[in-house]
């Protein structure tokens, strides 16, 4: 007799939620037009910062691919010249590559830059259609 009674008020408790959230106004958001500002601490799309006379932050250290537990980031460091300078140092990434397929957003290659270079934004829009579009 006492589980029939924990069972009915289990049931009542379920029901009482319900019809709480029965009789509010939707929260609905006409989301491309407007949209729900996300949290400060938010980590999104990852961005390669500029310096403000446009060169390069990044300096081809690696920090960020070698901290990465995901290894989802590549980067393939060159020595700058005086007739070809890319960034203030004297490497910079030839090539620096994001799969973000495989990603999980935890956010230590931020944390592992020295020079702030990259930074996770708060862009979410991913989605895209085939995987080659994902390395960024």
């Amino acid at each position: 007799m006492a589980g029939l009674v924990d069972d009915i008020g289990a049931i009542v408790k379920g029901l009482g939620t319900t019809f709480k959230h029965l009789f509010r106004a939707p929260t609905t958001v006409q989301y491309p037009e407007t949209r729900i500002p996300v949290s400060p601490r938010f980590r999104g799309r990852h961005k390669l910062m500029r310096y403000e006379n446009g060169l390069e932050r990044c300096i081809g250290c690696s920090l960020c691919a070698g901290v990465c537990p995901a290894k989802a980031i590549y980067v393939e460091a060159a020595e700058n010249t005086d007739e070809h300078r890319v960034s203030p140092g004297e490497r910079y990434a030839r090539r620096y590559e994001i799969n973000m397929i495989r990603c999980i957003f935890c956010g230590y290659c931020q944390e592992a830059c020295p020079t702030e270079a990259i930074v996770l934004g708060h862009d979410y829009e991913l989605a895209d259609y085939d995987r080659p579009s994902f390395i960024y």
